[in-house]
């Protein structure tokens, strides 16, 4: 039997990660580095840490030229990007009949059309065999979410599901692979926003009883951008403790 090789070998690889601040964005920039590469680790607020190989950048995703100048720095610096990661995102909340326009909008904006713009400004560079894509969905796509994350939230989160699915086969034929994690409840400061009745009811509808933790998400993205995964695109992977088995 051939020996497989690590989870991830990235030497000499670049990755850019958004939502690189906090949560699922920061481990997967922690576990970039762990395995060898460079990132671009970028973020609404300042992203903390010295390493050499990390190009801190503040971003607005939802700005087109902003997305541009960071897709335009990484190439200066490091001359590629081998692996997009597309973290960043945010919740809605409250009941639709409810919800202003503007706040449909800024929701949709920073889940949806965020990933378009980072992904037709990055195309240029990672036109090339063995790039990778990776997006962050919710079970609250498949699931229908509810009024604690609100329905811009699922619906953006549900249409990133299609978009990785169009653009993997747009991409394939150029080798580049497009997937998506969908993590349930995390156990990030967002859930800190619920009470003890709310987190006990949370969890009393998953099989494993228990949240997913930001490192074991960011297992998955390391996973879907490693060799193991040379054959899988357009694929949801579903990191929710059970809540979601059937898509």
């Amino acid at each position: 039997m051939t020996a497989q090789p690590a989870l991830l070998d990235a030497a000499g690889k670049v990755a850019l990660v958004t939502g690189a601040t906090g949560g699922i964005g920061k481990a997967c920039v922690e576990m970039f580095l762990a395995a060898g590469a460079s990132v671009v680790a970028t973020g609404r607020r300042a992203v903390q840490g010295d390493d050499p190989r990390v190009l801190k950048l503040a971003l607005e995703v939802t700005d087109e030229a902003q997305v541009a100048d960071a897709i335009a720095k990484a190439k200066a610096r490091f001359g590629t990007i081998d692996y997009l990661v597309h973290m960043a995102g945010m919740v809605g909340k409250g009941r639709l009949n409810e919800m202003p326009l503007a706040d449909w909008h800024t929701v949709v904006d920073t889940n949806l059309t965020s990933a378009f713009l980072l992904m037709k400004h990055a195309y240029p560079i990672l036109r090339k065999p063995g790039a990778t894509v990776v997006l962050c969905g919710s079970s609250n796509g498949a699931n229908g979410g509810s009024y604690l994350s609100g329905a811009a939230y699922a619906s953006s989160k549900a249409a990133l599901v299609n978009l990785t699915r169009y653009t993997a086969k747009e991409w394939a034929a150029e080798g580049i692979r497009v997937n998506i994690i969908s993590p349930g409840p995390v156990d990030t400061p967002m859930l800190d926003r619920l009470s003890d009745t709310q987190h006990d009811g949370l969890k009393a509808q998953l099989p494993l009883g228990k949240y997913a933790t930001a490192e074991e998400c960011a297992g998955g993205v390391m996973f879907l951008c490693s060799s193991h995964a040379a054959s899988m695109t357009g694929t949801n992977m579903n990191i929710s403790s059970g809540l979601v088995m059937d898509r």
